[in-house]
């Protein structure tokens, strides 16, 4: 007899899904009995901070990442965490153990009595076999379903007696599957957004999280040299698919309705590849496009092309569109965006450090390819204006804005690109949410640097108050955190820096030694 569980790592292993991360409880004891020797399990201590490590692997590789959680209550643990998964496009295959068969019905303890509508709508789908035969049918489909374009998360719970069942005929051909998507423009539509480009009088391109998913920031370059275009990025990013540094970026588009239309007020096409059309985040009443504009997007995903207020869409493979198009049009006889004026450097003052000195400090020292994860928010503009970030895969954040992500993640990317240096900046406020991953990089080796930016409040909440004239909010501030003595608890070596040099020494150090380290650096609060 063969199995549900022999079949289902076989599965896994063709498929490639020999990472695992999770966190276990008593229902999926019986999934992991007998782990295979190639296989690795990286254990979290709370299932956001899994699914967390799991999103910055997966976006990292490119491939789906595989999270195992513990029933319902683990599951609830990981939402917030699925949303950011959801919103980034991670291809996540999200397992959860489930009650046996028969006390489901009687809602036995860590039965989970609803377990396909649980994780909705933060999953592209999501699923409870039948039958343990379907198990590996319900497995092998959410790894193609997870990997499929749009990519996302996906949901699969299993009845922790099936493992051991009999898997039945045909079950042998799911191993070697394979799914592929052919996304290519029709010749019509290449024709058409060709002619758009190459008649507009000031074209700018807007480039979206997925130019960079897809690998594809080299055919945005060379769109916008062709074009002279100059290159936002779309507003609320959560990855860099454009160099920083190159001549006809711009900078980071604001979240606000009228402050895109305000930028974008002097050309007359807009052309956005790889975005939602547009991530806003707080409300600013005005015009969608600025008068006599015409905009085009082109996007993996159908539910970004539906839901957008205004212009053309196209559903297509980004790095295929991008491609091509930077070779079928013409160079334009306009003359090439001149350098963005970048920031004077910070000067050096007493006391706590500008957030502007820190990211000085870190171009500096920090290697050129360094991978930045961000969950600083309250900083998050200086950063885009300072950081050099030139290579793909150079930059993450939290796509739905979920708190918790960049900890985990830089663990997570740390671990897919040993190659590459991973460096967090992460907020006080931020890091209390999934400290926890501290441990893991710690038990596993994993040298990625985080960088606390202490100013002993949430920042952030304290400049949207301002926004939004909300006077004497409570829980505002966050005091007396020691996050050496927290991180040392957890196993992470860690420095407390209060001044430029300190902290250059202390990167040096981090940089140099090879393990995991936190440096804890006083700021000042930037409103």
């Amino acid at each position: 007899m063969t199995t549900v569980h022999q079949v289902c790592y076989e599965i896994l292993r063709e498929q490639g899904l020999t990472t695992f991360f999770g966190n276990p409880g008593s229902n999926e004891l019986p999934f992991l009995s007998n782990f295979p020797k190639d296989f690795r399990y990286i254990l979290g201590l709370q299932e956001a901070t899994v699914v967390g490590m799991a999103d910055g692997f997966a976006q990292a590789t490119g491939k789906p990442g595989f999270v195992n959680l513990h029933s319902a209550a683990g599951t609830g643990n990981a939402m917030g965490a699925l949303a950011n998964a959801w919103n980034s496009h991670t291809p996540l295959v999200v397992t959860a153990g489930q009650q046996v068969r028969r006390m489901i019905g009687v809602e036995a303890l860590l039965a989970n009595t609803d377990s396909v509508a649980l994780p909705r709508p933060l999953v592209k789908w999501s699923c409870e076999p039948s039958c343990a035969e379907e198990v590996p049918l319900a497995l092998s489909r959410a790894i193609h379903m997870a990997a499929a374009p749009a990519a996302g998360p996906v949901y699969v719970s299993v009845p922790y007696d099936d493992w051991g069942k009999d898997a039945g005929p045909g079950a042998e051909h799911l191993a070697s599957r394979n799914v592929q998507s052919a996304g290519a423009l029709s010749e019509d539509q290449l024709t058409s957004l060709v002619e758009s480009l190459e008649s507009a009088r000031n074209p700018v391109l807007i480039v979206g999280p997925d130019v960079d998913a897809a690998n594809a920031n080299s055919y945005a370059v060379s769109l916008a040299e062709k074009l002279s275009m100059p290159v936002w990025m779309a507003p609320s990013a959560p990855r860099c698919s454009f160099p920083t540094t190159h001549h006809c970026f711009r900078g980071l588009l604001p979240a606000g309705i009228a402050s895109v239309s305000r930028l974008l007020c002097e050309h007359d096409l807009i052309f956005v590849v790889g975005g939602p059309v547009f991530r806003y985040h707080q409300y600013e009443p005005g015009k969608f496009l600025p008068e006599g504009a015409k905009l085009i997007s082109v996007t993996c995903d159908i539910n970004e092309a539906t839901r957008a207020p205004m212009g053309q869409a196209i559903v297509a493979d980004v790095a295929l569109a991008l491609r091509v198009l930077s070779e079928k049009v013409s160079q334009s006889s306009r003359a090439q965006p001149a350098p963005r004026l970048m920031p004077a450097p910070a000067p050096e003052n007493a006391g706590a450090l500008t957030p502007e000195r820190v990211f000085d400090i870190l171009n500096e020292v920090a290697p050129r390819d360094a991978i930045y994860v961000n969950e600083s928010t309250s900083t998050t503009t200086i950063m885009w204006e300072r950081l050099r970030m030139t290579e793909s895969g150079s930059y993450y954040f939290a796509a739905a804005g979920g708190l918790g992500f960049a900890l985990p993640a830089a663990v997570g990317i740390q671990l897919a690109r040993p190659e590459r240096q991973v460096i967090g900046v992460i907020g006080d406020g931020s890091a209390n949410y999934s400290i926890q991953a501290l441990w893991t990089a710690a038990r596993y080796d994993i040298p990625a640097i985080f960088i606390i930016m202490k100013n002993g409040t949430y920042g952030a909440l304290r400049w949207f108050a301002g926004v939004l004239q909300a006077e004497n909010v409570p829980g505002l501030d966050v005091p007396g955190l020691d996050f050496c003595a927290l991180a040392r608890g957890y196993g992470v070596s860690s420095l407390h820096v209060d001044s430029s040099d300190a902290l250059v020494a202390a990167l040096r150090q981090a940089l140099s030694a090879g393990k995991p380290m936190l440096i804890e650096v006083e700021t000042r609060v930037k409103l």
